[in-house]
């Protein structure tokens, strides 16, 4: 699956293993939505990509991109990690169980740096770490390394082996000792935004230990926090997926006992989420998200990650204002 679309341009970017590990995400939820084969024959073929042609056995390396391979991200490891883990649970395919768990280990040792916290970003082929600069928030350690390490989470359910729950309780305590200083974390409050989605991820990782007191209360504080900048900065500049990730949390969060679900709040997001998605008659294009708006103009990237949070997003919205149950988490895209 391709970065992201550029309508403009009418091109892909190139293929990415972490954005092919959250479409193989997505269309295993689709499939579990409607029903159609037709989603869970892509989300195989996807499957497939990753575990047969991008993962190296040799090295022991998921890489970022594969043309060329030269750093892998430990945010996009996990990423594919939870991606395999869906296609296995819709399939039963033992390969993709087989190499997620390998992947776990090596996110596991790879990673790990000696201050406690886990690398960013390691230089292929060597697995080095690449320095870090901490105004930018994808070339740090930090508190959205949760989501990623949310798949130890899913493997020790997964394989039974509750050794992969330990270093999720590790990013879980440095990511609860240190999520108060990542906002707004930048002088620059656009790139608050691009923070905010960030941020979004730490509260979805809080997940699986939202029954922590400590954890419920970062998901209640955290998602007043996103609301209020959320609100203050997007007139300048929003990102689609920010809508969705905060909408979705509030519904988790509800269903979890954790922040009672804040109607009007919710129906205003879900407005506005709506606003991104596109309806025409090219179907490149027809029914994706647009990644955001900027002074009241579209940036034409249409991003696959985008459109399934906001799929995924207004889909739990219609269901919640029927009554109905909030997916699994293992569904979480």
């Amino acid at each position: 699956m391709a970065r992201y679309y550029r309508a403009d341009l009418h091109r892909n970017q190139a293929a990415s293993t972490e954005i092919t590990g959250y479409a193989v995400s997505t269309l295993v939820y689709l499939h579990a939505l409607t029903g159609e084969e037709r989603y869970l024959d892509r989300a195989v073929t996807a499957a497939r990509f990753l575990a047969g042609t991008a993962w190296n056995p040799a090295a022991q390396v998921m890489p970022f991109e594969l043309d060329p391979p030269e750093y892998t991200y430990f945010f996009d490891c996990g990423i594919v990690v939870r991606g395999l883990l869906a296609a296995w649970r819709a399939t039963g395919t033992q390969q993709f169980l087989d190499v997620a768990a390998a992947l776990g280990c090596r996110l596991a040792c790879d990673f790990a740096s000696p201050d406690g916290d886990f690398h960013p970003i390691l230089s292929l082929p060597g697995k080095l770490p690449t320095p870090r600069e901490a105004l930018r928030w994808s070339q740090s350690a930090g508190c959205y390394q949760l989501k990623a390490a949310m798949a130890w989470w899913d493997l020790a359910e997964a394989t039974g082996d509750d050794q992969f729950r330990a270093p999720y309780l590790r990013v879980l305590e440095y990511s609860l000792a240190t999520w108060r200083h990542f906002l707004p974390g930048h002088p620059d409050r656009l790139c608050v935004m691009d923070r905010l989605h960030a941020f979004s991820y730490f509260l979805e990782g809080l997940l699986p230990a939202s029954a922590d007191p400590r954890c419920a209360a970062a998901i209640r504080e955290g998602l007043q926090l996103t609301a209020h900048h959320l609100a203050d900065i997007a007139p300048e500049f929003a990102r689609s997926d920010v809508y969705a990730q905060l909408l979705r949390m509030r519904l988790y969060a509800d269903a979890a006992g954790v922040a009672p679900l804040d109607r009007e709040a919710a129906a205003r997001e879900a407005a506005q989420l709506a606003g991104f998605q596109i309806a025409c008659e090219d179907p490149r294009t027809d029914g994706g998200f647009y990644f955001g708006r900027r002074q009241g103009a579209w940036i034409p990237h249409i991003n696959p990650v985008s459109t399934g949070f906001g799929l995924q997003a207004l889909a739990m919205w219609q269901a919640a204002n029927s009554g109905g149950p909030v997916p699994l988490r293992h569904l979480l895209i």
